[in-house]
């Protein structure tokens, strides 16, 4: 018997009456993205920061940020395009392929990640049922899932996975391993104690900026159904900033309060942790649902006659056999990087649709047949974002690098528009 798969959204723009999702849907979405075992693993980052100093760079962190993930969400909300396809207009249609192969690479590295650190805490649990195959088999079984999710693609998972099922579940446990993370250690000590020095706030900040900025490049896959631009902005904007606040605050705290580097082991050595721990695990896989649907919609932007479930199932086979071979190493690193590529693309981004264009609205022909093939004014801004990112961290990572590389492309966008460059 064959299958009938749900419709594919590819680089089209999504039909008026497909466009049904409003404020709770996407604050329960970006919630849910904004949660998860690798966002508490960024926060242990943070560990060397006293608690007022973790909460002020949580929460401006996730506030900065969330703002600028949204942002981009309002072009694809009102076109309907996804991510990508929202890059024409801004590089050309040919310049867009560039940002779309690092895209690409990120979503499968994130893919791997995810497999990874789910696999990792599945067999905390159960290795001593399923012996050494444990972590080969949870990083095939959640992979599997997770492709079925991105199969079902978001509406199916925003209103039949999320609403219904995942966000009570991971809402509950995170309340319940907050509660003993903060009664089992000495919180009043952590309080009060200045930190240790070790990592320059503004570069916190960056790390905790560095978590939304990643979500980026994916959001218009996501908002390009909403009814309106504004409830999806408010929704993805209120939804990752409450989620990203408290797991990067959450994250820290495991550490310092348990005094055990291992996240998962932190969570497992709490009262009934690893209940908890198997409920954040059902969350989980739609943060890897997202990365492996967001790759698929990614590559149709290169190549739009392909169906989109050829790359779903070629993006999971690829992170699952990485999963299984890279070591969960040099994550700070690679949320660095991610920070230095597309920071600066969203400056250049946010500056063509918000100022250089006016209060003029862009044909939606400039997403397809009538986009140019590069846009070279917008290039170099970009070029030059990354230039600026990446000299504050090697050389005054104490100063920040986000702000600086988002205002620079953000600048220079405007200032090459005025010269009538590109």
């Amino acid at each position: 018997m064959k299958v009938k798969l749900p419709p594919e959204w590819g680089v089209e723009p999504v039909p008026k009456d497909e466009k049904v999702l409003g404020f709770l849907d996407y604050f329960v979405l970006w919630s849910c993205l904004g949660v998860g075992l690798l966002v508490l693993l960024a926060g242990s980052l943070l560990e060397g920061l006293s608690f007022f100093e973790v909460l002020f760079v949580s929460l401006l962190g996730s506030i900065i940020g969330s703002i600028m993930l949204a942002l981009p969400g309002i072009v694809g909300s009102k076109y309907g395009v996804p991510t990508m396809v929202s890059l024409r207009p801004v590089l050309g249609i040919k310049a867009s392929y560039f940002p779309t192969a690092l895209n690409i690479v990120q979503l499968i590295g994130w893919t791997a990640f995810e497999l990874m650190i789910m696999a990792q805490a599945a067999t905390l649990l159960t290795s001593s049922v399923l012996g050494h195959a444990s972590y080969t088999f949870w990083v095939i079984f959640f992979g599997a899932w997770c492709m079925l999710l991105a199969l079902g693609g978001p509406l199916v998972v925003v209103r039949k996975w999320l609403e219904r099922i995942a966000i009570w579940l991971v809402y509950g446990s995170t309340a319940w391993i907050t509660y003993h993370a903060f009664t089992s250690g000495d919180f009043w000590s952590w309080m009060f104690h200045h930190g240790e020095g070790s990592m320059p706030l503004l570069l916190a900040l960056d790390l905790v900026i560095v978590m939304p900025i990643s979500w980026w490049p994916l959001i218009s896959d996501y908002n390009r159904f909403a009814k309106n631009a504004k409830s999806a902005f408010l929704g993805t904007v209120t939804g990752y900033t409450l989620s990203n606040t408290w797991f990067y605050i959450l994250g820290a705290a495991l550490v310092v309060l348990l005094g055990i580097k291992d996240i998962l082991a932190s969570i497992a050595a709490l009262f009934f942790g690893g209940v908890a721990l198997l409920l954040i695990l059902v969350d989980e896989t739609d943060n890897c649902f997202a990365d492996i649907y967001s790759s698929a919609v990614s590559f149709q932007n290169i190549f739009p006659k392909t169906r989109q479930w050829k790359f779903i199932v070629l993006v999971t086979g690829i992170g699952i056999a990485l999963a299984m071979t890279v070591p969960l190493a040099e994550y700070e690193g690679f949320l660095l990087m991610i920070g230095a590529l597309f920071v600066p693309l969203l400056g250049v981004a946010s500056a063509e649709f918000f100022v250089n264009r006016g209060r003029s609205s862009i044909a939606l022909e400039e997403f397809y047949e009538k986009a140019k093939a590069v846009k070279l004014g917008n290039v170099l801004a970009w070029i030059i974002g990354i230039v600026v990112y990446a000299t504050v961290v090697t050389f005054v990572p104490e100063l920040g690098a986000s702000i600086p590389s988002f205002a620079a492309s953000f600048a220079f966008s405007i200032a090459i528009n005025r010269l009538k460059i590109g």
